[in-house]
Formats: C-alpha cells, structure tokens, sequence
C-alpha cells in the first residue's frame, strides 16, 4: 500500500515539478526578450542603418535624440536649434513610399539610413560639428519633391537659415 501512495505523489510531484520550470524557462525568456528589445517600441526598421551610421545605447540622452518625421514628401525635425555633438536622428516614416534620410556637412559624408519602409522607423547616429548641414530622402526623386532640409550647427539660437517659408522642415 505504501508503494502505491508513494508512486502517486512522486506523479504528481513530477507533474508540479513539471509545471514550475515551464515557468521558470518561461520568465526566463521573457526577462531576455524585454532586455534586448533594443530600446524602440515601434515597428522594427527595415534592416537597421547603413554601414556608416550606428545604433546609439540606451544611455543616449533624449536631449540627443531628434526625431525626423518622413511623409510623402516632407521632412520635419523634431527640434530646429543644434550644438555641436552626438545625436540620434530616429526616422520614422509616415508616409506611403519608401523613404531614408542621409545627412552630408562637416565631418559628415553621405551617412543614410537603409531604406524605410512605410510605418517602421532606422535611426541614424552622426557627431555635428560647428557649420552647415543638408538631410534630404535619398530615394530617387523624393530630394526635388520636396525631401530637403537644411540646419545650422552652432551656438545657441543658430538654426535653418534657407529663406523660402518652410525651408527649415523641408517640403511643402
């Protein structure tokens, strides 16, 4: 009699135990999944950026971080006031097509993002120094469309400088 209440716990022992490590494994892998999410919640980029940008750590200070928002066919900078430094621009495509965004000036040379697909975003990491810029979409055509931006680098109050209306954010 003993073997068979014996033999029925260690079942249900082994069925708990069971239990406990599929939860286990299970948070497990959720905690490496929220820690390696790359620190954007939202669509992921279409291949990330070009050989000559890279992904900033998610140390990256948000006052670095600038937002550029890609429609058909306009640029818009999240902020218009640069200094010199590091900066993250993330672009995110609300547009229909296909767009990128590449920035040439100072110390920085036909450095662009892949392409990016409509909804997702690709972050381009690039130093500005002291000077003039131009980030425009390098897909064919979008730059004459109305994808081109120009701002300065400099001290504080310096900024786009194009004299046509709407020249700081591009487009129309």
């Amino acid at each position: 009699m003993k073997a068979r209440v014996f033999g029925a716990l260690r079942r249900r022992d082994v069925g708990s135990l069971r239990l406990a490590v599929g939860a286990a494994i299970t948070g497990v892998a959720l905690s490496v999944a929220a820690c390696s999410g790359g620190g954007t919640a939202s669509a992921p980029s279409s291949g990330g950026a070009s050989p000559t940008a890279s992904s900033q750590p998610s140390s990256q200070p948000a006052s670095n971080q600038v937002t550029v928002q890609m429609t058909d066919f306009h640029l818009a900078l999240s902020q218009q006031n640069f200094t010199p430094g590091t900066y993250t621009f993330v672009a995110v495509n609300s547009g229909q097509a296909v767009h990128a965004i590449e920035v040439d000036g100072p110390g920085v040379s036909d450095q662009q993002t892949d392409d990016v697909q409509p909804g997702q975003t690709a972050r381009l990491t690039v130093t500005l120094q002291p000077g003039s810029y131009e980030m425009y979409c390098p897909v064919d055509g979008h730059k004459t469309k109305g994808m081109d931006t120009h701002f300065t680098v400099g001290g504080a109050g310096e900024s786009t400088s194009p004299s046509e209306p709407g020249a700081s954010t591009g487009g129309y």
